[in-house]
Protein backbone atom coordinates (compact mmCIF):
# COMPACT_ATOMS: atom_id res chain seq x y z
CA UNK A 1 0.00 0.00 0.00
CA UNK A 2 2.79 2.43 0.84
CA UNK A 3 4.51 1.67 -2.47
CA UNK A 4 1.57 3.14 -4.42
CA UNK A 5 1.98 6.39 -2.50
CA UNK A 6 5.70 6.51 -3.28
CA UNK A 7 4.87 6.62 -6.98
CA UNK A 8 2.69 9.68 -6.40
CA UNK A 9 5.39 11.70 -4.60
CA UNK A 10 7.01 13.09 -7.81
CA UNK A 11 3.61 14.39 -8.94
CA UNK A 12 3.06 16.08 -5.58
CA UNK A 13 6.53 17.64 -5.72
CA UNK A 14 5.90 18.95 -9.22
CA UNK A 15 2.58 20.49 -8.17
CA UNK A 16 4.25 22.06 -5.11
CA UNK A 17 7.07 23.54 -7.23
CA UNK A 18 4.55 24.89 -9.73
CA UNK A 19 2.59 26.54 -6.92
CA UNK A 20 5.72 28.12 -5.46
CA UNK A 21 6.79 29.35 -8.91
CA UNK A 22 3.37 30.87 -9.57
CA UNK A 23 3.62 32.69 -6.26
CA UNK A 24 7.07 34.02 -7.18
CA UNK A 25 5.75 35.30 -10.53
CA UNK A 26 2.88 37.14 -8.82
CA UNK A 27 5.14 38.54 -6.09
CA UNK A 28 7.70 39.76 -8.63
CA UNK A 29 4.97 41.48 -10.68
CA UNK A 30 3.72 43.21 -7.53
CA UNK A 31 7.27 44.31 -6.68
CA UNK A 32 7.75 45.68 -10.22
CA UNK A 33 4.61 47.80 -9.81
CA UNK A 34 5.87 49.11 -6.48
CA UNK A 35 9.26 49.95 -8.02
CA UNK A 36 7.62 51.75 -10.95
CA UNK A 37 5.46 53.89 -8.64
CA UNK A 38 8.40 54.72 -6.37
CA UNK A 39 10.57 55.57 -9.37
CA UNK A 40 7.87 57.77 -10.92
CA UNK A 41 7.41 59.58 -7.62
CA UNK A 42 11.18 60.17 -7.37
CA UNK A 43 11.40 61.30 -11.01
CA UNK A 44 8.51 63.73 -10.54
CA UNK A 45 10.44 65.29 -7.63
CA UNK A 46 13.71 65.24 -9.63
CA UNK A 47 15.35 62.67 -7.32
CA UNK A 48 17.42 59.56 -8.07
CA UNK A 49 15.10 57.14 -9.89
CA UNK A 50 17.41 54.12 -9.73
CA UNK A 51 17.85 54.37 -5.98
CA UNK A 52 14.10 54.79 -5.44
CA UNK A 53 13.30 51.78 -7.63
CA UNK A 54 15.84 49.49 -5.98
CA UNK A 55 14.83 50.68 -2.52
CA UNK A 56 11.17 49.89 -3.15
CA UNK A 57 11.64 46.17 -3.80
CA UNK A 58 12.73 43.33 -1.52
CA UNK A 59 16.48 43.14 -1.00
CA UNK A 60 16.79 39.80 -2.82
CA UNK A 61 15.18 41.31 -5.94
CA UNK A 62 16.93 44.71 -5.86
CA UNK A 63 20.00 43.61 -7.85
CA UNK A 64 17.80 42.45 -10.74
CA UNK A 65 15.67 45.63 -10.81
CA UNK A 66 16.07 48.20 -13.57
CA UNK A 67 14.07 51.36 -14.20
CA UNK A 68 13.80 53.41 -17.37
CA UNK A 69 12.49 56.98 -17.39
CA UNK A 70 10.64 58.79 -20.19
CA UNK A 71 9.60 62.43 -19.89
CA UNK A 72 6.21 63.08 -21.47
CA UNK A 73 6.00 66.86 -21.45
CA UNK A 74 4.61 67.79 -18.05
CA UNK A 75 4.67 64.22 -16.72
CA UNK A 76 7.15 61.39 -16.38
CA UNK A 77 6.76 57.66 -16.97
CA UNK A 78 8.96 55.09 -15.25
CA UNK A 79 9.04 51.47 -16.36
CA UNK A 80 10.43 48.99 -13.85
CA UNK A 81 11.77 45.63 -14.97
CA UNK A 82 12.42 42.88 -12.41
CA UNK A 83 13.85 39.46 -13.27
CA UNK A 84 11.54 36.64 -12.12
CA UNK A 85 13.49 34.17 -9.98
CA UNK A 86 13.14 30.48 -10.72
CA UNK A 87 12.59 27.63 -8.28
CA UNK A 88 14.09 25.12 -10.74
CA UNK A 89 17.62 25.82 -11.95
CA UNK A 90 17.83 26.33 -15.69
CA UNK A 91 14.25 27.48 -16.17
CA UNK A 92 13.84 31.10 -17.23
CA UNK A 93 10.54 32.85 -16.61
CA UNK A 94 11.63 36.20 -18.04
CA UNK A 95 10.90 39.53 -16.44
CA UNK A 96 8.02 41.36 -14.85
CA UNK A 97 7.56 44.83 -16.35
CA UNK A 98 5.29 47.55 -14.93
CA UNK A 99 4.94 51.27 -15.66
CA UNK A 100 3.74 54.27 -13.68
CA UNK A 101 3.17 57.89 -14.72
CA UNK A 102 3.21 60.98 -12.49
CA UNK A 103 3.12 64.71 -13.15
CA UNK A 104 6.38 66.62 -12.91
CA UNK A 105 6.74 68.90 -9.90
CA UNK A 106 7.50 72.42 -11.13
Amino acid sequence: MAIEYLGFIPVLLLVALAGIQLGLVAYTAQQAGTAARAGARAASLRQDVGQACAGAVSDWLADDTQCATAELGDSVEVTATVHIPSVVLGWNFGEARKSATMPLDH
